[in-house]
């Protein structure tokens, strides 16, 4: 994959009314980045997906997407939200849910035709969830129906993929199975995902972006305690042990 800038943001502002959300930031992403996106709830990480995705126009600031405005080049941009809305009883199989994502491409009232269903397999392969999509989206569990979101997304053929705290429905003991799915996908698109597992994504992703209105830290994912107390602005504890560094919060 090449190593080019597809999302650059230049001093972007964003506010809703009086309460700011967004202040300042200045952020590029290259097409070969993992991106990863931790801070407070409520520090507009939620809102810089947004402004990526052309849903949220900024007070001030530039914002461009494979160097367009995000609201042209929306269709080159694959999210999956952290609790996809959808009723678990609808009849929808995981091969419907994953076709889908060619709406966004093709238009809504026109049919599928052959390419969209090996676009549709392909991506379903990819997320290791093939052998499912005769299975209403319903029955599967919390990991794999964001696998199966994340193959809709695919199906579009994306440059970047946004993720808003993917692991939040996925059990403990799938997240590193996931993880690893989501390194294979990097080789294919840029990912940026929110997360407020500081640990797991220090460990995981290539950079880190700490944000809480403003953007404390964009680099490498090691990560000091004055850069996490500057986020969060309380006490931090890091704390290390077995093969893999885990970060804990303190309570505050």
């Amino acid at each position: 994959m090449s190593h080019r800038p597809v999302i650059e943001l230049h001093d972007v502002w964003v506010s809703y009314g009086p309460i700011p959300a967004l202040e300042a930031i200045d952020l590029v992403v290259q097409s070969d980045d993992f991106l990863g996106v931790i801070g407070p709830n409520g520090g507009g990480k939620s809102t810089l997906l947004k402004v990526i995705l052309g849903l949220v126009s900024p007070d001030r600031g530039r914002v461009l997407v494979l160097g367009e405005p995000p609201e042209r080049s929306r269709s080159a941009v694959g999210y999956v939200s952290q609790r996809p809305f959808f009723n678990s009883d609808f009849p929808a199989s995981v091969w419907d849910v994953t076709l889908m994502g060619r709406c966004g491409v093709k238009g809504m009232l026109r049919s599928y035709d052959a390419h969209d269903r090996t676009l549709a397999e392909e991506a379903l392969r990819t997320v290791g969830m093939l052998r499912t999509a005769d299975k209403q989206i319903g029955q599967l569990s919390g990991g794999e129906q964001q696998r199966v979101f994340i193959a809709r997304a695919l199906a579009a053929k994306p440059a970047i993929l946004l993720l808003d705290e993917p692991l939040a429905s996925i059990d403990p003991t799938m997240q590193t199975e996931f993880y690893e799915m989501l390194q294979k996908l990097r080789r294919e698109v840029a990912i940026i995902m929110v997360s407020h597992d500081v640990g797991a994504v220090s460990v995981h992703v290539d950079t880190i972006a700490c944000l809480n209105r403003q953007l404390y830290h964009h680099g490498a994912a090691e990560l000091t305690q004055e850069v996490l107390e500057a986020t969060y602005q309380c006490p931090v504890q890091l704390i290390t042990h077995g093969p893999v560094p885990h970060r804990v919060l303190k309570e505050h």
